[in-house]
Parts: structure tokens; C-alpha cells; sequence
């Protein structure tokens, strides 16, 4: 599985942190946003063009809170994004919501619960059936 990891300034230290963890997890990791100063906003876009260009499989965005990045990642046509700060709220958006970005912020959560949550999001499968139905709804939104 490949995973696109990205961050703004502000999300810079966990992003790194993240990046060598997954890596040592045997991810094939890539970097939207390495070596730029961005700001969420843009480092948001970067991470859901690369989704929806179908460039990686999974994506995690950081800023400090989480929630900015989340609400622009939401606006683009196909995403489906969801800010969380703990392992079951990772694992759920994925089963009930097919959720391919997640954002965190590294003012909310530590490195440790930061790596138990993206290991739950990554191992996380979306469930489909009667919840496709939802996703659809949402799809046609955009």
C-alpha cells in the first residue's frame, strides 16, 4: 500500500516522525510536501491531488489542529476526509465512510497515538454495502 504523508509547518516535526515510522512498518511512503514551507491550505491540496490522481492508495495530513486541513481537503471533488485524534475514529471513517485522507494535529496528538492511529486508518477496510450509499451521497455533492 502506498501512502502519501504531508504537513504544514506547524506539522512538520510529526510529519517527519510519521514518515520513518510508517517506513520501518515496510510502507512505501511518499512525501506531498517535502522540503516546502507551506500552508495548510496548500499542503492540504497537494496531499488531495495526489489521492485523486490516484497516486497513492491512503493519505495523512498534518497541521496543528487538523481541522483546517480537513475542511479544505473536503472540498475537492471525490474526497472524503475526516480529522481524528484517536484509533477507533481511524478505523471507522475508513469501514463506514471508504475515508482516503485523514488529518491530525500535532498540536492535539503525540507521536505514539499519532502512530497508533495511522496504523488503524492504513489497516482499516472499508466495509462498503449499505454504507455505499452514504459515500455516493456524498460523492454527488462535489
Amino acid at each position: 500500500m502506498k501512502i502519501a504523508i504531508a504537513s504544514d509547518e506547524n506539522g512538520l516535526q510529526l510529519k517527519n516522525h510519521l514518515k520513518a515510522h510508517l517506513e520501518k512498518q515496510g510502507y512505501d511512503v511518499s512525501d506531498a510536501t517535502s522540503n516546502q514551507s507551506l500552508d495548510l491550505f496548500d499542503a492540504a491540496t497537494e496531499v488531495a491531488k495526489v489521492i485523486s490522481n490516484k497516486e497513492a492508495d491512503r493519505a495523512i495530513m498534518i497541521d496543528e489542529y487538523g481541522v483546517g486541513s480537513s475542511i479544505v481537503a473536503n472540498k475537492y471533488k471525490g474526497i472524503i476526509c475526516a480529522n481524528v485524534a484517536d484509533e477507533h475514529s481511524a478505523e471507522m471513517t475508513v469501514r463506514h465512510n471508504s475515508t482516503k485522507i485523514i488529518t491530525l494535529g500535532s498540536g492535539i496528538v503525540g507521536n505514539k497515538l499519532a502512530e497508533k492511529i495511522c496504523e488503524a486508518f492504513i489497516k482499516a477496510d472499508y466495509d462498503g454495502g449499505r454504507h455505499q450509499i452514504r459515500v455516493d451521497m456524498v460523492n454527488k455533492m462535489c
